[in-house]
């Protein structure tokens, strides 16, 4: 098959090309960055080089395709993150159509059956709805949840803190999933026949928050290591404190929200996945422990 994919080299669409690109697929990856294109070339890929603002250009880039798999990458210089997303959704919509594409596997996320008060999820909403409006191709939303490596961003909290913490508290209940997992679980959908509009929840591991810290902890050393609940407006003022753009804090803070009244993980529970991911949390706290060894 030929296939095409967003992505660049990213924590997923990269391991998702190996496994295409093993199993005989021709695989373009698209980047915006031209100093990708020989590490583009060296998986045994197509770089296709330009912006995902571009209609012709992802027309171009998704015009011969069997399958395409579509993500929103992250723009923390969005003024308003919902739109930026929204916006790459409807850019991904009109290629697909212009091109005749007619299967998608779509990136999205836990909680996007919700149209407010998931922060930066709301934007994976629209995208959702503006996909299944393309009414003779097939689309697969990959709803995934809290990324492992996520927690990276957390590692000069620990060294400097002495804690993991965000809005909500030690009780609190994760559902989170390594990006491998979802590239398998795209690589699969990619290689299998579908029809119609459908949704796929994604998995690797569940646990409290305070359970993260304690089995983060124990890798790097620390096995005390407490989960510290914050109030939203903590939270806010210690990601502008650290830098954070403002709307894109805002976001963060709202998701905690979502986390913490557990309404994030409502519709997940009513479709659990039958087939859940093999990284499990202790697997991935020796990759955490490199990284903060490392940083």
């Amino acid at each position: 098959m030929k296939i095409t994919l967003t992505g660049s080299l990213g924590n997923i669409s990269k391991p998702l090309a190996k496994q295409l690109i093993e199993n005989g697929h021709q695989v373009t990856i698209i980047s915006s960055n031209a100093g990708r294109i020989a590490n583009i070339e060296a998986l045994g890929a197509t770089a296709a080089i330009g912006s995902i603002a571009d209609i012709a250009f992802l027309t171009t880039a998704f015009t011969g395709a069997d399958v395409v798999y579509t993500m929103v990458p992250p723009n923390f210089g969005a003024i308003n993150y919902r739109e930026y997303v929204a916006g790459t959704g409807k850019n991904y919509a009109r290629a697909i159509q212009q091109s005749g594409v007619l299967r998608v596997v779509n990136l999205s996320s836990i909680g996007a059956h919700l149209d407010a008060g998931t922060g930066m999820i709301k934007g994976m909403h629209d995208v959702e709805i503006i996909l299944n409006k393309l009414d003779t191709v097939a689309v697969k939303h990959l709803r995934a949840p809290f990324f492992y490596i996520n927690f990276y961003g957390n590692i000069d909290m620990i060294r400097h803190q002495g804690f993991l913490g965000s809005n909500y508290d030690a009780d609190t209940r994760l559902i989170m999933v390594h990006p491998d997992d979802i590239a398998n679980a795209a690589a699969q959908e990619i290689q299998t026949s579908f029809t119609g509009k459908s949704v796929r929840y994604l998995m690797s591991d569940e646990r409290t928050a305070g359970a993260v810290a304690t089995i983060l902890g124990t890798a790097i050393g620390k096995p005390e290591l407490p989960w510290v609940g914050f109030t939203d407006e903590l939270a806010l003022s210690g990601l502008l404190q650290n830098g954070m753009p403002e709307e894109i804090a805002r976001n963060f803070v709202e998701m905690g929200t979502a986390v913490r009244s557990g309404k994030l993980w409502e519709d997940y529970d009513l479709n659990q996945p039958t087939v859940t991911g093999n990284i499990k949390l202790e697997a991935f706290s020796q990759e955490f422990a490199a990284r903060f060894n490392n940083q």
